[in-house]
């Protein structure tokens, strides 16, 4: 399984990396794992991993199921609630889709990007069968979700090549509705800044249409991507092109809020 691109520092605890490195290793997997294949993933000795593991137990970083099986813990909720709690971006996004009435009837998340990905940091689903439920701290490859081409679209082509730049950087598609390629990628890059808004239609799931719009700093670079979803039988033009305003004005609005 890829992980992200690390840099050693010099002097770090072993064990603390390793912990890490499970904790990435089991968010990023849908099933909880045996300890004997976590080990193995991570190229670990089984004594070490289950060391390890009852250590992380007892600081509630990862619990054990009745089937043996591992998966993460309550207390990184608590460290997630407190580094959301303290972020200006979250909180603007809740308030400003309170009042936002017109659009309960819609899914509304929240991204950052990281590398390759973007991750979810704020959901408010709807009632909607979208056949997909976004959650916090799903991961999800940037090119093809709406978030995800909103925010690529405030980098430069060189940044974009860089992040792209080999055949083994290329997500597998999620559908065959998937981008399959840099150069066109790039083409929708074009059409998001064109129109202010992305579109992802069926890249995610086949069935389901989001619009997406980013929130800039200072220097026009995004610093989370904003997207509205829903279900493809709806998606008509006049509405995508109506939403897609919408989106874009509320990602231009938490700019504001924010400062940029």
């Amino acid at each position: 399984m890829p992980q992200p691109t690390k840099t050693v520092t010099a002097g770090a605890a072993p064990a603390l990396r390793r912990a890490i490195e499970v904790l990435d290793l089991l968010g990023s997997v849908h099933e909880p794992m045996a300890a004997a294949d976590i080990a193995r993933e991570l190229g670990i000795p089984k004594s070490s991993a289950h060391g390890l593991i009852a250590t992380m137990m007892e600081y509630e970083l990862v619990i054990r199921g009745v089937d043996g099986r591992i998966r993460l813990g309550p207390r990184l909720m608590r460290w997630a609630g407190g580094f959301l709690g303290q972020t200006n971006l979250v909180s603007e996004f809740e308030h400003y889709f309170a009042g936002a009435t017109e659009l309960d009837d819609y899914t509304i998340t929240l991204t950052v990007l990281e590398g390759r990905e973007v991750v979810y940091i704020a959901c408010h689903n709807s009632g909607q069968p979208l056949g997909l439920t976004f959650r916090i701290g799903m991961r999800l490859p940037a090119p093809y979700t709406a978030t995800g081409k909103a925010q690529l679209s405030t980098i430069s082509a060189g940044e974009l090549e860089r992040l792209f730049a080999e055949p083994k950087d290329w997500p597998a598609p999620l559908t065959h509705l998937g981008v399959g390629s840099l150069e066109q990628l790039s083409a929708e890059l074009d059409a998001v800044r064109r129109n202010g808004y992305s579109i992802d239609a069926g890249q995610v799931r086949e069935g389901m249409v989001c619009l997406g719009a980013p929130i800039k700093d200072h220097s026009g670079r995004a610093l989370a991507g904003i997207a509205v979803s829903m279900i493809r039988s709806e998606a008509t033009g006049p509405l995508l092109e109506a939403l897609g305003e919408r989106i874009r004005c509320a990602a231009d609005t938490l700019t504001h809020r924010l400062g940029n």
